[in-house]
């Protein structure tokens, strides 16, 4: 088995890397690699799509680098393989990011991508630290994950699913903002999984044994 997290030169890989392999090594899931190239994309098992930063640079890195996004369509629409987006990574998912300016997203999870507006306004955005999740939904990936669990967010935008059905975790923060959303071998999480301890890691190792 095979998973791959695809580097497109947006973020720091290294802790999503050791937390991945290390998931890996202890409930013998295979090889985890980091990877640049469309081939690998092409024959992985499961993949991991990070991203940090804006959407709109996000979205124009993974364009640069020919081929990428063309593989992943093959492997996780056509082909139908696990799938996890991490923050900028999940955020891609949706219809359309509204970050700075309107940027076309892949459209697999209908949705929006919209500025977090908090109704406390002592409220500071970026949305930073360690926050509750309130689990809405049962799912595989979250076996083990309860509602109070602690989750590392660092973010200004969230993702508004046009389906409530495809909405499986929130946090509140002077309002819903959404966790992680999901649909058939989708998944992906507003938080860094890799920065989230004991709940983080038991989604990771959920993931590598997923078989939507």
């Amino acid at each position: 088995m095979l998973t791959v997290i695809i580097d497109y030169d947006s973020g720091n890989l290294h802790s999503a890397e050791k937390a991945f392999q290390r998931m890996a090594a202890e409930t013998d899931a295979g090889k985890v690699i980091v990877t640049t190239k469309p081939e690998e994309v092409a024959r992985a098992d499961r993949i991991v799509l990070p991203g940090d930063g804006a959407f709109p640079a996000c979205r124009q890195q993974l364009s640069d680098h020919r081929g990428i996004y063309e593989a992943l369509e093959e492997a996780v629409i056509r082909q139908a393989r696990p799938f996890m987006g991490i923050c900028v990574g999940m955020q891609m998912l949706a219809t359309m990011s509204h970050e700075y300016q309107d940027t076309d997203g892949f459209d697999w999870i209908k949705g929006h991508v919209r500025k977090i507006t908090p109704s406390d306004p002592a409220l500071k955005v970026p949305h930073m630290g360690w926050n509750d999740l309130v689990v809405e939904q049962e799912h595989p990936v979250l076996d083990g994950v309860a509602t109070g669990d602690h989750a590392y967010f660092v973010h200004s935008y969230h993702f508004v699913v046009d389906d409530a059905a495809h909405r499986l975790a929130h946090c509140d923060y002077a309002g819903d903002i959404t966790a992680i959303v999901g649909r058939d071998n989708l998944i992906g999480m507003q938080f860094h999984p890799e920065k989230s301890q004991a709940a983080g890691l038991r989604m990771i190792a959920n993931f590598l044994s997923w078989a939507p």
